[in-house]
């Protein structure tokens, strides 16, 4: 979902002025480093990435594998390249991976928060919680919608939804016999889409902030940043209609595609260890003869939230600006820091709520709250690896190539599909949906101002066009982030579901194309010629319920 890049620039000024070499010997050496930039050998290591992970079923080999590949190109395809490839894709990507700040804080508060689930499965509050909903989630349609609804109600961070909610409904689900492949879509699909429409996320901080850029390039100023980004809502059909289909999907019960045999699987096991031996996994389990108090849960994550909320507060108010708005305090905030406040007040409190009812002991509550972070580190490495690989994808300028393939023949009436593809197509192969964004709407933006001025629908009554390409790069975004195996939301959702990466990715595709295919049709395309979009999402949204109870089957 999200790119973090250094800043190669003064990193090559500092290397500059400790070696002594002059500014056109290290320009002619980046020139060697990058010779294959924008060219169509800059989508083949996404691509390889994508095809091994997809066939083999193992993502740290296939990451890998695309890593040194995209390292060996950029370093010239020389011969001598492939033996010295391996030693900088973990010397130069990996280690730069780390070292980038908001990098190392996704990592430490994920360690976290396994931490605290750790904690909190330990002494006995996630089995309280899971005892307090069983008691109303006692079917598979109610623990299902339970988790929708938990994951629409953890709005203002993806990251902090996919971990809480999956953690936390994992039990229960498991209980009614849920796979873990349903968990992990209904957690995903939930996440992202949600961060991207709610009107005050850490996700609309950094959208808003590219739009106002954007703008100010083309001479827009009839309306701020802000302003257009909640035009382009009702124009966020992919984001919309997920949201949509999970509910449709828990409600009904019914499945689509490989998820079907998933759940088959799931509801015919024996038992609900049977269940959790599917997706192997290290459970933690309850001290025994010791009370299951669903508070020893809840009040940690609870901190949690209400510290990272006034972390995003804190961190945001700028005291010099008394006209200062909610969305400008999120807009400034740094999220990372939040929820890194978050993470650890959760922890310190779930710690003392065991130390203080004598339910663990000190040793006791460091032992499961390692217990909690081991789970996590096979995550982290994926993480890196694909941090690494957006790095390389980055350098080769794979983006902006697949930019230039369609920017120059565009019809302003269909730009809104193509964008929305071209950026799903972007998330899919890097991984990220802020990367996507980050390098489209900059682009896009000023492509479709002048497209609207030379084909003379400047009149404010076509604006709808610019609202509709820019949700189009924010839509599509998260599309290809929902279907990428790279992509850090989707594996923080199987990491935090216990499920399977891959499995994951494989039975979640179906249901973002499903809905992304009513985004285009339905949505995308009539909206891009003045036809309602609130309409469009109505209508959508009946035909997509009626193909589901058509196509779909009941395990």
């Amino acid at each position: 979902m999200r790119l973090f890049t250094l800043n190669k620039l003064y990193i090559s000024l500092i290397l500059l002025a400790l070696s002594g070499l002059s500014i056109a010997q290290e320009a002619t050496k980046e020139a060697v480093k990058v010779a294959h930039a924008g060219t169509w050998l800059a989508v083949l290591p996404p691509l390889l990435a994508i095809a091994i992970a997809l066939i083999f079923r193992q993502v740290i080999p296939a990451l890998f594998t695309g890593l040194v590949f995209g390292v060996w190109v950029v370093g010239g395809m020389e011969l001598s390249g492939l033996v010295t490839a391996p030693l900088t894709t973990l010397e130069v990507y990996a280690v730069n991976s780390l070292a980038d700040a908001d990098r190392a804080s996704i990592i430490l508060f994920s360690l976290m928060i396994g931490g605290m689930v750790g904690i909190t499965s330990r002494n006995g509050g996630m089995q309280g919680i899971v005892n307090l909903i069983l008691r109303w989630a006692n079917s598979v349609k109610r623990a299902s919608l339970a988790t929708v609804g938990m994951g629409l109600s953890i709005f203002f961070d993806d990251y902090a939804n996919s971990l809480v909610v999956g953690n936390t409904m994992r039990p229960v689900t498991d209980r009614m016999k849920i796979s873990r492949e349903k968990l992990a879509y209904l957690v995903d699909s939930t996440a992202a889409p949600i961060a991207c429409l709610a009107l005050v996320t850490t996700w609309v901080g950094y959208q808003v902030g590219l739009i106002d850029d954007a703008l100010k390039v083309v001479g827009y100023t009839d309306m701020g940043g802000y302003g257009v980004f909640l035009q382009t809502i009702p124009f966020s059909f992919y984001p919309i209609l997920a949201l949509f289909l999970t509910i449709m999907v828990a409600a009904t019960g019914k499945d689509i595609g490989p998820m079907y045999q998933a759940e088959v699987k799931a509801r015919n096991a024996t038992s609900v260890q049977e269940v959790t031996i599917q997706h192997p996994t290290e459970e933690i389990d309850p001290v025994e003869d010791k009370p299951h108090r669903a508070i020893n849960a809840i009040l940690p994550f609870a901190t949690l939230i209400g510290v990272v909320l006034f972390g995003l507060y804190i961190t945001g108010l700028d005291p010099d600006n008394p006209n200062q708005t909610l969305r400008d305090v999120v807009g400034n905030a740094n999220s990372y820091k939040a929820l890194l406040w978050g993470t650890m007040a959760g922890v310190l409190v779930a710690a003392i709520l065991s130390l203080v009812q004598r339910i663990l002991t000190l040793q006791q509550t460091v032992n499961a709250w390692l217990k909690g972070i081991k789970p996590m580190i096979l995550a982290m490495v994926i993480l890196i690896l694909a941090w690494s690989l957006s790095a390389v994808c980055d350098q080769l300028e794979t983006s902006q190539y697949i930019t230039t393939l369609i920017a120059d023949t565009l019809s302003v009436h269909w730009l809104p599909l193509l964008t929305f593809l071209l950026a799903a197509l972007t998330a899919f192969a890097t991984g990220s949906s802020w990367g996507a964004m980050g390098i489209l709407i900059p682009l896009v933006v000023p492509i479709t101002w002048n497209m609207m001025e030379a084909q003379g629908v400047m009149d404010p009554a076509y604006f709808y066009l610019l609202y509709c390409t820019i949700a189009s790069v924010l839509a599509g975004a998260v599309w290809g982030d929902h279907c990428s195996p790279i992509s850090d939301t989707t594996i923080l959702s199987s990491m935090a579901s216990g499920c399977d990466h891959i499995e994951h990715v494989r039975t979640q595709i179906p249901y973002a194309f499903y809905a992304g295919g009513f985004a285009m049709v339905v949505g995308i395309i009539p909206a891009s010629f003045g036809f309602s979009p609130w309409l469009a999402i109505v209508l959508a949204a009946i035909t997509m319920y009626l193909g589901l109870q058509w196509k779909g089957k009941t395990a």
